[in-house]
């Protein structure tokens, strides 16, 4: 109780925010007032004139950047370069200092713009994703909240019909004023199109342009065409793969990018904090044949995994009759070993279900045997324990022996820098000889190299990615991954490192060429590439710190 009246009094920190807002709502519904008795012509002719304002305001700092430019392109004295390089960083700053200034003072006549802008279009009939309906959309107060807020490189909070679309057209249309783009990123593809044409309406009647770069193929001509418009809409995982693209062009007239201006980001917490380490990869052939071994491997590997499935199913049957016999402690070894390899083992997984208590008596267990640094004890229980979190598969020398009976050494990898030194030393050696010892003992380390690191893949592939959850097998036979935070499929992608030919091999599906990575981003770093960012999302404050530290939002 006194909590809701202390907040009715002093306000929530949201409202005092908003609260502080107000005279500058004030002054953008006063210019909403005025603008209502301007012709049609008057109210377009706006926007011409807030770039004339920009463009005035810039233009000495802009004259002193081509200056230097220019100075320089003609320049080859490379300290001379570095510091004109340097110069123009920080004129850079200046420029961009001085447009979010500019920008600050036209704000309320912009937003004013953009709202009588929707004042008149009421009633009109648009058609959005082949369908008609009628605009019936004008700011509140509130959604000017959000959208002064936008534009200031801030997170706005707003659950899903709270007109989060229309809020961000104001910060959109401002901030392309400048000349640079505004960039809308969303996390799907029927929402980038459908709020690009929706919104559209708005933006080309105050004489911008607008589209979505997922309507058009990579590096197409349309997609660089998208790029050039005011404001552009596109889901995140294609900006950031042109972004990649772009960094593999021969010239600087290929790239379909430009500057990294202002992005708003709708469902932020999901892009930024969620998918924010996950890497963008493009990836290219490797230029050798590599289904052969995986094919070789392939059935060493399944009988293995069927070996340690009855094993684990073993471990199980005994550990529940160590709980009848009431040897608790005994019990809970034999259900590690279960967990460790096969943690999602059905009988295990209803035993836990049923009885909570093995759950924590696992954990006790497993917290002695690592204070002990005794855990390899429980793996060599197993042919090959698994660590799900860390990604991570390792054999046993049980797991060893079957993969290779009667050949201990099968898996030891020799130090190539050892023997090849020892080879160098041997005085007896002719030089022919040497340089033949030396490719012998190269080829061993890398034939053994590739047989590990096929059969680790192939023990991932058996193990960590379950069809239907980590990937799903397409209608021409084809594995296509699935993303594990938003279940869409991910057609044409493909896990590196020999990964993916392990789950073919896995499937009995043809085995592509495997591939290497030839660029790699995360979201993250993409994103902090923006000179201003922007989100709206409807759990801002659980990931405020985040949004700080990470992008200052």
């Amino acid at each position: 109780m006194l909590k809701s009246v202390v907040k009715r009094i002093l306000g929530s920190r949201h409202i005092r925010e908003a609260k502080k807002l107000q005279p500058l709502v004030d002054e953008i519904n006063e210019r909403f007032e005025e603008y209502q008795s301007l012709s049609e012509e008057q109210l377009k002719a706006k926007t011409e004139e807030f770039r004339a304002r920009i463009a005035d305001a810039t233009a000495e700092i802009k004259a002193e950047i081509e200056e230097l430019r220019e100075e320089k392109r003609h320049s080859e004295d490379p300290l001379k370069r570095q510091e004109l390089q340097e110069a123009l960083a920080d004129l850079d700053e200046r420029m961009v200092a001085k447009t979010r200034d500019v920008l600050e003072e036209i704000l309320p006549e912009a937003f004013a713009a953009v709202k009588e802008t929707c004042r008149r279009l009421l009633g009109t009939e648009v058609t959005v994703t082949g369908q008609k309906q009628l605009w019936d959309m004008v700011p509140y107060d509130v959604q000017l909240v959000g959208a002064i807020a936008l534009h200031r490189g801030k997170v706005a909070e707003m659950a899903t019909g709270e007109g989060k679309t229309l809020v961000a057209t104001m910060p959109l249309y401002l901030n392309a004023l400048v000349g640079e783009g505004s960039h809308l990123v969303t996390v799907n593809t029927y929402l980038a199109q459908r709020d690009a044409e929706w919104m559209g309406y708005i933006y080309t009647y105050l004489g911008l342009t607008v589209d979505c770069i997922d309507k058009y193929e990579p590096h197409s001509p349309e997609r660089t065409a998208g790029y050039g418009s005011d404001i552009t809409y596109g889901t995140n995982n294609e900006f950031g793969f042109d972004y990649l693209r772009d960094n593999m062009v021969h010239t600087l007239e290929q790239r379909v990018q430009r500057r990294y201006w202002y992005a708003i980001i709708d469902e932020v917490d999901s892009i930024l904090i969620d998918e924010a380490r996950t890497p963008l990869i493009i990836s290219g052939p490797v230029g050798r044949d590599t289904a052969t071994p995986f094919k070789k491997y392939n059935s060493l590997v399944g009988n293995l995994y069927k070996k340690q499935t009855r094993l684990v199913s073993e471990h199980i049957a005994a550990a529940e009759k160590e709980l009848e016999a009431g040897n608790e402690f005994e019990a809970g070894e034999k259900l590690l070993a279960a967990k460790r390899g096969g943690p999602r083992n059905k009988r295990l997984l209803k035993l836990f279900a049923d009885d909570p208590g093995l759950q924590k008596l696992v954990l006790k267990v497993e917290a002695d045997y690592m204070r002990e640094k005794r855990l390899f004890e429980i793996d060599e229980l197993l042919f090959f324990a698994m660590d799900e979190k860390g990604h991570a598969v390792h054999l046993s020398d049980a797991g060893l022996d079957e993969l290779s009976p009667g050949d201990p050494e099968a898996f030891v990898v020799p130090d190539p820098s050892e023997a090849m030194g020892k080879i160098q030393e041997d005085e007896s050696l002719s030089v022919d000889a040497k340089r033949e010892m030396t490719a012998r003992v190269e080829a061993e380390y890398a034939t053994k190299s590739e047989k590990i690191h096929i059969i680790h893949q192939l023990l991932k592939a058996y193990t960590l990615f379950q069809k239907d959850e980590k990937y799903i097998i397409g209608g021409g036979g084809e594995i296509v991954i699935v993303d594990e935070f938003t279940g869409r499929q991910m057609s044409g992608r493909r896990w590196s490192d020999g990964l993916h030919q392990a789950v073919e091999a896995k499937e009995g599906v043809e085995i592509k060429g495997e591939t290497q990575t030839l660029a790699t981003i995360t979201i993250q770093n993409y994103f902090r590439m923006y000179d201003k960012l922007a989100g709206m999302t409807g759990t801002a404050e659980t990931e405020e710190t985040e949004f700080h530290q990470i992008y200052k939002l």
